[in-house]
């Protein structure tokens, strides 16, 4: 296996390309102009996908940050303030979107594995006065992206929803991952999605699709959403093209994510066995995100060295990184990442310790 394998790429599960039936159906797929509402294809995604979540309305979008984002923008107004978990993915990884498009302001939170306390959500809500912030909407995320693809468990979901709601607070659910948290725990993805009055979804990650995201809601909402679409440039003609490896993904790809979590459980596994190294957070879906301070390493050190032996991680913090197992990664090939990563990381602390004791 080692004289065969030349990398690993666990970078991200948005790394996946395309499938040779996938690249048919999208080239088969009928197509009209989205901006009126024409295109048989997207027109039908975007029924499927409010349906399976049980919602109205869905809007077939570029990417996971635009879908967040109009969500932002559609249940807010300039100068209110949106709660968050401090390691929520708005907050730290769609460049500053919310302040620079919707104006508003993120208070983060705290909350074990990504999940927040009811009692913490109703604890920031500001009273109403002029002196502060209007406190209008919470952003919960499932799976939790920098808690190492956690799950949202649903009744604490249902709980932080219930604090929010019951200040008069939207909620918003970024559901980029939200298919391996059904997958995972069996909860129906209706179930997750009814606790939020908006969900954002996306088909590039774990999926496989090339391109594309949806956001769900109220008629009314995504009629909303609709027309901040267009304000920030996301509104796509002849977008059945993409939108039919959407369609192919949901069809064939969902079920088959159990898979990738079982190769990130053997990942985590071998990794788990190096002395000095720690997993900080449950290995529930198919992130696996490894501590390295404890073998003198940073993040980036480590992302560097690993590379060079052919396995392909991220930084994910100044002594994290993380592993992301997917569609176009096979057992073989999560096996010989895991055994080559262990000995990789295994050394580099053997190395780190006896630096120190000289």
């Amino acid at each position: 296996m080692a004289a065969t394998v030349a990398f690993v790429d666990l970078r991200s599960d948005t790394v996946t390309r395309p499938t040779p039936a996938m690249r048919r159906a999208m080239a088969d797929a009928p197509v009209g102009d989205d901006v009126y509402q024409e295109d048989p294809t997207v027109n039908l995604l975007q029924e499927r996908v409010a349906a399976l979540l049980g919602k109205q309305s869905a809007l077939f979008v570029p990417s996971g940050v635009m879908a967040n984002q109009l969500a932002v923008h559609t249940h807010t107004r300039p100068g209110d303030e949106v709660l968050i978990h401090e390691g929520g993915h708005i907050l730290h990884y769609e460049g500053g979107a919310a302040a620079a498009l919707s104006m508003v302001q993120l208070h983060a939170l705290p909350g074990l594995h990504g999940v927040i306390d009811p009692r913490d959500v109703r604890a920031a809500i500001r009273p109403p006065s002029e002196h502060f912030a209007r406190t209008s909407l919470l952003a919960v995320e499932n799976t939790h992206n920098r808690a190492g693809g956690t799950i949202w468990p649903l009744e604490a979901l249902e709980a932080a929803a219930r604090a929010a709601h019951g200040a008069g607070l939207a909620v918003h659910l970024d559901g980029a991952r939200l298919w391996n948290a059904s997958v995972a725990s069996g909860v129906p993805l209706a179930s997750y999605a009814a606790t939020a009055d908006s969900v954002s979804v996306c088909f590039s990650k774990g999926l496989g699709a090339p391109v594309g995201s949806a956001l769900v809601g109220t008629d009314s909402f995504i009629d909303e959403a609709r027309r901040h679409r267009k304000q920030y440039g996301g509104a796509m003609r002849q977008a059945g093209i993409i939108a039919a490896g959407a369609l192919f993904a949901l069809d064939h790809h969902v079920e088959r994510l159990a898979l990738d979590h079982d190769h990130a459980v053997i990942l985590a596994g071998h990794l788990a066995q190096v002395h000095g190294l720690a997993i900080p957070h449950p290995v529930e879906t198919n992130i696996v995100v490894i501590d390295v301070g404890g073998l003198g390493l940073t993040a980036e050190e480590a992302v560097g060295v690993l590379a060079e032996a052919g396995v392909l991680a991220g930084a994910a913090g100044r002594a994290q990184v993380r592993f992301v197992t997917h569609l176009d990664v096979s057992a073989e090939q999560v096996q010989w990442a895991a055994d080559t990563a262990a000995a990789v990381l295994e050394r580099l602390g053997e190395e780190a310790n006896g630096a120190g004791r000289r």
